[in-house]
């Protein structure tokens, strides 16, 4: 074992967790949940993430990682009208998917056979709210949203990786010297609140079909190129399995879903971590003992983000997710004959229309997948 394990492991939590629980918390927020239900919420998801790291990794001898869904909880956040108890059983819909997905393969199939183009701009519809957010806070508190923007344009130009959690630092930093925060609550030890879920139709198609679908196509997939490209063959029936069994086992108590790492994973496959290749599964352990240092202080980091202002948490937000927005937005045109469609969703996803109480991500797709399936037959003629 070398100390670039511990290294590796460590800077990978701090860039997953540091960079993205602030999407989890605009997630808890907009489906009402109570502080008890957020820091469940955060402590079942890391819980999850270390369990399912240390199997993968263990089983199967590889730098097997996981995470949670980021984009699934941008999703989320642009719900309105949702309930925590209609979101979570949104929540086990999507969990039940993803291990259908690992154990038919017609549903792989299926799954596999939604363009490219249409999921990813899926994808950059429901991200672009959050970066756009970022103007609107910007108005309304320059002295804190405009220097953070300056330091994430500036520390971007070395690492967009550690300028999220610059930006994170030094925004705590300038919101006690702005007098922005609140009162911290009372520290606490994790305690996780079980929340009896409600199967509303309409949200499970119109929550926890899209929650599958994102974390399918921005996550899991990702992460098994990540794993390809540093000449690993990742188990994939075994790791959707294994994360879909977690998301199913942690919804009732708050967790939205957990998945292969992609941008995380990174950190730990290279030449970084161990010039040989299997010796870099010693990262997984490490990983899995940080997160479940988290999960037991979940309730504390929950209190201590809910002292910031919002303004804070949009902007940390909004820039953790600029690098997902403009990767699948470039993704979606990357095919010139598959621009149309992708523009479509896109921008029925963006707008944030609703109707019969589907979200906007679902009409995108329905719209989306309408215009590629007219042009194709088109192309036929």
């Amino acid at each position: 074992m070398r100390s670039s394990h511990v290294i590796s492991a460590l800077v990978a939590i701090l860039v997953g967790f540091g960079s993205s629980v602030a999407v989890i918390l605009a997630a808890a927020r907009a489906v009402g949940a109570t502080p008890d239900q957020t820091s469940s919420w955060v402590a079942a998801l890391c819980l999850a993430i270390a369990a399912t790291t240390a199997v993968l990794s263990l089983r199967h001898r590889m730098p097997i990682v996981t995470a949670w869904s980021t984009p699934g909880a941008a999703l989320i956040a642009t719900t309105q009208g949702v309930t925590i108890e209609q979101a979570v059983g949104a929540f086990l819909l999507a969990a039940v998917l993803i291990i259908a997905t690992a154990a038919f393969r017609p549903i792989n199939a299926l799954m596999a056979r939604i363009p490219t183009a249409i999921a990813a701009a899926m994808l950059a519809g429901v991200l672009f709210g959050f970066v756009l957010s970022l103007f609107d806070h910007l108005e309304a508190s320059p002295a804190l949203v405009l220097p953070l923007l300056a330091v994430f344009v500036t520390f971007r130009l070395f690492s967009a990786a550690w300028a999220v959690l610059v930006v994170l630092v030094a925004g705590v930093a300038l919101s006690y010297g702005l007098d922005l925060t609140r009162p911290i609550g009372d520290l606490a030890l994790s305690r996780f609140t079980y929340v009896h879920p409600v199967f509303d139709p309409v949200t499970l198609i119109g929550l926890g079909l899209p929650l599958y679908i994102v974390t399918m196509a921005s996550q899991n997939l990702p992460g098994f190129a990540v794993l390809k490209a540093s000449d690993y063959h990742p188990p994939s029936r075994s790791i959707l399995g294994v994360t879909g069994l977690a998301s199913l086992l942690t919804a009732p108590v708050g967790a939205h879903a957990t998945n292969l790492a992609a941008i995380t994973a990174s950190l730990c496959t290279g030449p970084d971590v161990h010039p040989d290749k299997d010796r870099r599964w010693l990262c997984g352990p490490f990983y899995a003992l940080g997160y479940a240092l988290l999960a037991v202080f979940g309730a504390s980091l929950v209190t201590l983000f809910a002292s910031f202002p919002e303004a804070l948490i949009a902007t940390v937000a909004g820039v953790a997710l600029a690098s997902p927005f403009m990767a699948s937005l470039s993704a979606s045109v990357r095919e010139e004959r598959d621009r149309f469609a992708a523009l479509t969703t896109f921008a029925v996803t963006a707008s944030g229309f609703s109707a019969f109480g589907l979200g906007a991500a679902m009409w995108g797709l329905f719209a989306g997948l309408l215009v590629f399936g007219l042009e194709r037959l088109k192309a036929r003629d």
